[in-house]
């Protein structure tokens, strides 16, 4: 496969264009010829730039820019969009000297009012002066994409925003049940990585089931090169039931081949 997201409807035709925000700074050309246009969309909040080389990304600029927020209310990105599904990848990097430490920033980040990051903290998920993408897929019915950073201990921020439309991929969908039939409650969490990216996420199950778009082109996620996918499940009490790994080159996907399918997994009662 070219790459899969995991979503819990399948996705919707749209002739959305992809929209990419440089947080705090101005518009930028990346490495793979995108244009990040100038900070927009925001309600609230303060800028700040720096001068520190990020390591883990081609794109170091879009981590020299953010945008902070030291009221106790939301910060929010409110972005008129095409009704439909969406990948939204939040770019984040601990450059703040004094926020270098596990616990300095914390925050929690809604995403058209669902959460999904709960006590985040950029620091201790990978250090300082380093490149995290935290990507999530979300389904949007209103016209606006709605992204709100939420204080907890000193300030939220956000180095870059991008939304990218899913259109009509095909689907793969997911079905996890016990040899009666009964559909396992519980979750399915995925991670993939390459050399220079690492992006990840969880989705309850509906019905004992997921649903992840088979992306066609991998820029889409930003997985260049050699990947590693990781899925795995975990049931109601948060044990792992069940988990696959593989290694994949998503260059040599046959696109054309790509179709909906299902996958039927029947497991064990504990």
């Amino acid at each position: 496969m070219a790459g899969l997201l995991l979503v819990s409807l399948p996705a919707v035709a749209q002739t959305q264009q992809p929209i990419r925000i440089n947080c705090g700074g101005g518009s930028y050309t990346d490495s793979n010829g995108h244009i990040w246009q100038a900070d927009t969309g925001y309600s609230s909040g303060i800028t700040s730039a720096n001068t520190t080389v990020t390591s883990g990304t081609s794109d170091p600029v879009l981590y020299q820019s953010n945008r902070y927020n030291q009221n106790a209310a939301p910060m929010i990105y409110s972005i008129p969009v095409a009704n439909g599904n969406y990948r939204v990848n939040l770019l984040f990097s601990e450059t703040a000297t004094g926020q270098e430490a596990v616990g300095a920033r914390v925050f929690g980040v809604k995403l058209n009012s669902n959460p999904v990051l709960v006590n985040f903290d950029i620091f201790a998920s990978v250090g300082k002066n380093t490149a995290l993408v935290e990507g999530f897929n979300t389904t949007v019915s209103n016209g606006t994409m709605a992204i709100e950073f939420d204080k907890l201990v000193q300030n939220p921020k956000i180095n870059a925003i991008e939304i990218l439309p899913l259109g009509n991929a095909p689907v793969l969908n997911l079905k996890f049940s016990y040899p009666d039939g009964t559909p396992v409650v519980g979750a399915l969490h995925y991670a993939m990585s390459t050399a220079l990216l690492s992006l990840g996420g969880s989705l309850p199950l509906v019905n004992g089931q997921a649903t992840c778009v088979l992306v066609s082109s991998p820029e889409v996620l930003g997985l260049v090169g050699q990947t590693q996918v990781f899925l795995n499940l975990t049931d109601g009490a948060g044990s792992v039931v069940w988990q696959v790994s593989m290694g994949m080159n998503p260059a040599n996907a046959n696109i054309a081949a790509m179709q909906n399918s299902t996958l039927n997994v029947v497991l064990s009662r504990p």
